[in-house]
């Protein structure tokens, strides 16, 4: 857990993304450690620094109320490992999927799950 922020701690490393509204004509950006908050500009650059100071003000919110800012997914080690509920016949078929390609059902669902298709990032903004 995550102590609330002293002023010479270092900020966690939260998970920013932006995206383009048609409807509003500039960008989006939210934090997905924060949701329901928005930051907006004109570049997806300004948009994400717009969010950024949100976030900073709702972290000196947190700190000054002595409340516990949210954990950065950024920052957290994960594990690899983690626990997938589905349907019988989901199992089924893609433990038969498995079996035909000679592997593992673990190696055949983290092929699938690596071979979905990625969404779009604010990093293709700039490649």
């Amino acid at each position: 857990m995550i102590s609330p922020m002293q002023p010479s701690a270092m900020p966690p490393s939260y998970t920013y993304r932006a995206e383009w509204d048609p409807e509003r004509r500039e960008y989006q950006a939210r934090c997905l450690e924060f949701p329901g908050r928005l930051g907006s500009a004109l570049t997806a650059r300004g948009a994400v620094a717009a969010m950024e100071n949100i976030v900073e003000e709702e972290l000196s919110y947190l700190a000054e109320s002595d409340q516990t800012p949210p954990p950065s997914l950024t920052d957290h080690r994960y594990s690899g490992t983690f626990l997938v509920r589905t349907s019988p016949t989901l199992h089924s078929r893609l433990t038969v999927e498995a079996s035909e390609q000679g592997v593992s059902l673990n190696q055949w669902v983290v092929a699938k799950l690596a071979d979905r298709q990625r969404a779009f990032s604010f990093n293709d903004l700039f490649d």
